[in-house]
């Protein structure tokens, strides 16, 4: 009866320790060390709503940068809104999106992903 219950005790505590060791690890990799500092693009919101990043952490534009996206294409027939990854604006929206990346997309804008869309 005694080794049931050092048993019991013994399987509880490991399982105590196991859930306290997996949140202290998901509270950790949650934690950023370091204090984020935010650009002067995501501090404020911008006047014009295609320009607003301020709702996008440093990753986000970081990849929006990575993609090559510019605000105005260098060339009229490869435009964001004639892309087949094009999100058009939601009712009474002025920006549309993508499908690469997150935040407002400006209809005239490309990026290096730039692909045809597909005509039905």
């Amino acid at each position: 009866m005694n080794v049931l219950k050092s048993r019991r005790f013994f399987l509880q505590r490991c399982a105590s320790i196991g859930l306290v060791l997996t949140s202290g690890t998901v509270l950790l990799t949650n934690c950023d060390s370091k204090p984020t500092t935010q650009t002067d693009e995501t501090k404020k919101p911008a006047a014009n709503p295609c320009e607003d990043y301020s709702g996008l952490s440093e990753g986000d534009l970081k990849t929006r940068q990575g993609l090559g996206y510019v605000t105005q294409s260098p060339s009229s027939d490869k435009q964001c809104s004639t892309c087949n990854l094009w999100l058009p604006p939601a009712a009474g929206k002025a920006c549309g999106g993508c499908m690469l990346f997150k935040g407002p997309v400006y209809a005239t804008a490309n990026c290096t992903y730039w692909a045809p869309q597909v005509k039905g």
